[in-house]
Order: C-alpha cells, then structure tokens, then sequence
C-alpha cells in the first residue's frame, strides 16, 4: 500500500487524505503545529521544515510525497525530493513563492499581467510609484497569502506608510509594486497535468474576495468560450513550462474582456473546493492521481455550484444539509478570527434552482451580504451563457 507524504497538515491536506482513503492510499503528514487538522486523519509529524532530522524521519515513512501550501520552504522541498519522488517538484514551488520571478514568466509566456516593478529602497518606491501611477499595492514578494502582505498605495503621499509597514521585507525577501486593477470579475482556472502531460482543467470559476479573503466561488462561471479557452491556454502554458504535475489554480483578473493574471497557486485550491459535489473527479482526487501516475479523472461540471468560505467561525449546518444539492465541510478546527474554519457547497441543475437555494441558506444563517453577489449573478445570467459554460 502507497503512503503519501503530505508538507503541510492543514484543511487542503486533510481533504487530499479523505479523496485518497478510497483509492486505498495511506497518508503521512508533516506540519509544524500539533494541532494541524490533517492529524485527525492521518500520522503527523511535527517539526520545523528547516530540520533535517524531522524530515529524514518524515521521509522513512513515505513513498512519495506533496505539499499542501506554497510557503514550504522551497530548500525543503528539494532536500527531500532527493529522497523519495515528490510533485509537484521543487521548481514550480520556488518560483510561486517569489512573486517578481512568478510576474516575469507569466511575461515570458506571453500571459498578460497588471504592470509591475520591483522595489529594494524607499527611494526606489517613491520612483516606482511615479513610473505606474496610483492607485497600486505594494506586495511582500514572499509569504503573502489571502491579503497579508499588502497594502494599498491610493497617492503618492501613502509611500511613507506603505514603507513603514513592509519595507522591513525589502532586504528579506524584496517587495513588487503592482498597478492597481479595477477588474469587473475575479476569476480562476483550476487544472491538472499528470506525469505523462496530460492536461485537464475544470469550468472557470468565478469567486469573490472580503478583506483579502474567498468568500464565495460559482463554477461553471458564465463567460464566453473563447474566454475560458484563452484562459486555459494560460494554465497549460504555465503547466508545460514548470513541467508540473498535480493540481494547480491560476487566478485571474477580468477587464474590459481581457484577462490579466494575478498569481498562480501550485496545489489544490480554495476556488476548487466545489469540485468535491460539483464534478466527476474532484480536484483533490486528481491531484492524488496525478502524482501517482494514475489515469486523471474527467473534469466534467454536475450542474452549478456555489461553494461559501466559513471564516473565523462555523455556522449553523441544519439550512445548509436542509437542501438537497447541500454538502457541509468542517475543518475540525478551533474558532479563530480570521481563519478558515470550513466550507459548505450547494449544487443545483439550474440557475433559479441554485439561486433559491442560497437565498434560503443566506437568510436562516444571516449570511445575505454572502450570497447576494452570487446571486445577483444567478439572476441575471442568460441561460445561453450559463449553457455554453457548462460545456466547457
């Protein structure tokens, strides 16, 4: 029997372990808290990723092995893909975790991206902010993730702010100021490439942002087909240039019918949790299959779907399981403002069908503002539209 090892032990991980309990896998789990939800399922080992010792002991016990989140330390990755086989490989995490090298080879594959310019002075932001304009986001080029390492230049005169509160990383890891985009819609392209190049991608999900954070994705997202290929052809440029195998999100900003790439995300992702309910073969079940060289699963859509984030802390599940296309997803994690707690995912054949489902779960939970966008956009979604991207 395989056992996977996982790097990192958290929902992403703990959801990978629950798809691959019926393909007959075993999983380790490596993470540097005790508490890593992905332990209530599987053997954890807890240690820093630096430690040598902690991971010669984590890769005794495996047979091969993945990650669950972009900030393993890349050094890491590639120590212990020397031991036992790992995917997706260590070049593709490296290159996620610095967005300036991440900007430049979307440049390089011809992907459109916001305008961009790396930042190592205080002098060198004010020159940076002068040369792009304002507004724009000054980022942390490593360890930003869900809205951390940001913040929002609206003129000139927030420099010294922006400076206060992330030139600290300038020496550590660089900064990147980016050109503010007033995008219309969010969206993501979630797909799969397996050892042999096999390349999938699941319906383009359209998701919506709070404070940094998902709150909602709809999958299939009602775009034009030439939208969703030209944003597939992204993925699979990218995929076949890092020679990546597993599953992997790019997110992306929409604008004037074009497509502006944010970032990409090298493992499953919080807008393919949907994929669970929503598809054939989930995203977690095809990253498993991926890795181990295992016939990838069809990305099919079964209807629509609508996935809500619970942050901070779980609501009421009885609305949710009250519906018949509803299924509920608990972390088993402790309350915490701000932290991913769970999920829910409510399923229909149709728009209204969907619609009406989150407006009874928004209102019995008090989650209106939740819903709403996603409903506003049930409604007024042309069934052609709909109908064309479900068949993508």
């Amino acid at each position: 029997m395989t056992t996977v090892g996982i790097l990192g032990g958290g929902q992403l991980a703990r959801m990978m372990a629950l798809a691959g309990a019926r393909l007959g896998l075993r999983f380790s789990v490596m993470d540097t808290s005790a508490d890593a939800c992905a332990g209530q399922f599987a053997p954890l080992v807890v240690g820093d990723y630096r430690d040598r010792d902690a991971l010669a002991a984590f890769a005794s016990g495996i047979d091969i092995a993945t990650f669950d989140f972009e900030n393993v330390p890349a050094g890491a990755a590639q120590w212990l893909s020397e031991r036992v086989p790992m995917f997706p490989n260590p070049r593709a995490l490296a290159t996620s975790q610095d967005r300036l090298a991440e900007k430049r080879l979307f440049v390089e594959l011809g992907i459109p991206v916001p305008a961009f310019i790396a930042v190592d002075s205080r002098d060198g932001l004010d020159t940076a902010v002068a040369e792009l304009g304002t507004p724009c986001i000054l980022k942390t080029r490593r360890l930003g993730y869900d809205g951390k390492g940001q913040f929002r230049i609206r003129d000139a005169a927030d420099a010294d702010a922006a400076w206060a509160a992330l030139g600290g990383q300038a020496a550590a890891g660089g900064l990147i100021l980016e050109a503010f985009v007033p995008f219309e819609r969010e969206l993501s392209v979630v797909a799969v490439r397996s050892r042999d190049g096999e390349f999938r991608a699941w319906p383009l999900t359209e998701n919506w942002h709070v404070d940094g954070v998902l709150s909602a994705s709809l999958a299939p997202a009602d775009v034009e087909p030439a939208l969703a290929g030209r944003a597939e052809a992204h993925a699979r440029a990218l995929a076949e240039a890092l020679d990546y195998v597993g599953v992997f999100a790019l997110e992306l900003f929409c604008r004037d019918g074009g497509l502006l790439a944010d970032e990409l995300a090298p493992r499953v992702h919080n807008s393919g949790h949907w994929t669970i309910e929503g598809a054939e073969c989930s995203q977690f079940e095809n990253h498993l299959r991926a890795v181990l060289g295992l016939p990838l699963g069809a990305t099919r859509p079964l209807g629509r779907s609508c996935m809500l984030n619970w942050i901070g802390g779980m609501p009421d599940p009885r609305p949710v399981l009250a519906e018949p296309g509803g299924s509920w997803h608990d972390y088993g994690k402790s309350a915490r403002e701000g932290r991913k707690v769970g999920h829910a995912t409510l399923r229909a054949d149709g728009d209204a069908a969907l619609a009406g489902a989150l407006e009874r779960v928004g209102a019995a939970l008090g989650r209106e503002a939740q819903v709403e966008p996603v409903v506003r956009r049930l409604r007024q979604a042309p069934p052609a539209a709909a109908a064309r991207a479900t068949l993508q």
